[in-house]
């Protein structure tokens, strides 16, 4: 009875054994290639491929150097905009616009007060007073060779007896009456005692020596014409205080140009640099692909960074 139930076992051994063997050779004869793709294919029938187009992001294209130059010299800030850099812009530009209004606005002070020392000037002081306090005080100006010198040699006066002028003479009638070349002849030969010659009227020169200079402190209306050569009236302090305002005004306003200058070179050199630095900064790629597996598919993230110095 037990040897029939062998048996029995081992014919059903026999049979299993046989099946498992028939399969495996199916199985071995299907050969897999090694791409996933047509892999997934033969191990799922059915299965058909996905493709998902490629995802990118990039940081923006390159920037010009030389149009960021050329927008900075035109504008400062101009050129920093460009390469997107705001702050600076910003900058650039607020200085720009401070520098270009106190500019404007200081050489217009300037100008005013100019214009209101001349108009000062052109009613308080005398070429006259100051051209007949000189051939009459020629001995009192401190100098060794003055004495030696003959005021009645000069013609500066040639239809007038200056002798005769004194404290109470109208000499806004007189100024149309100097012989100016004879003047400035005998200013040279005094060099001694006077250093410069009176300039032109309504030149630069000539409303800068007559508040300078005591040589041309007796042309002054509130002067004693009687005076000492040393002395100075307070007219000469107020006009000379307004010339050095007027001269300040417009130191502020050269100072506010050159700012100008400097701000748009410094915005070219800048923007360059702005750009350079930008075209080598960060630059991103992203992708998204899709990873197939037997049956299914997935999306796989790829991040790709770089950053030039």
């Amino acid at each position: 009875m037990k040897r029939n139930k062998y048996s029995l076992i081992l014919t059903a051994l026999f049979f299993v054994s046989a099946y498992l063997n028939i399969n495996a050779q199916e199985v071995a004869s299907t050969k897999l290639s090694g791409n996933l793709d047509i892999d997934s294919e033969i191990q799922a029938p059915g299965y058909t491929q996905t493709k998902i187009s490629e995802i990118n992001f990039n940081a923006g294209e390159k920037k010009s150097p030389l149009l960021a130059a050329i927008m900075s010299g035109i504008l400062p800030g101009a050129g920093e905009f460009y390469s997107q850099r705001y702050l600076k812009a910003g900058i650039l530009v607020t200085v720009e616009a401070a520098a270009i209004a106190t500019a404007m606005i200081y050489t217009r002070k300037g100008d005013n007060q100019t214009a209101s020392f001349e108009n000062y000037a052109n009613h308080n002081w005398s070429i006259a007073k100051y051209a007949a306090w000189t051939l009459q005080n020629i001995s009192k100006i401190p100098y060794e060779t003055n004495p030696q010198i003959n005021p009645h040699d000069y013609n500066v006066f040639p239809n007038d007896d200056w002798t005769k002028f004194n404290s109470s003479t109208d000499w806004s009638q007189l100024n149309s009456h100097v012989n100016k070349s004879e003047l400035n002849r005998l200013e040279g030969d005094i060099s001694g005692g006077y250093s410069h010659e009176l300039a032109k009227f309504g030149t630069q020169d000539y409303y800068e020596i007559i508040g300078k200079y005591p040589q041309f402190s007796h042309g002054w209306s509130t002067s004693d014409f009687n005076s000492d050569y040393n002395s100075l009236p307070h007219e000469m302090y107020l006009y000379a205080h307004a010339r050095g305002l007027a001269n300040s005004y417009y130191t502020t306003g050269n100072t506010a140009i050159i700012a100008i200058f400097v701000n748009h070179f410094l915005s070219i050199f800048d923007a360059i640099w702005s750009t350079d630095s930008y075209n080598n900064s960060l630059a991103l790629n992203v992708r998204v692909q899709d990873s197939n597996a037997a049956g299914y598919y997935e999306l796989t993230p790829s991040l790709n960074l770089s950053y030039n110095f």
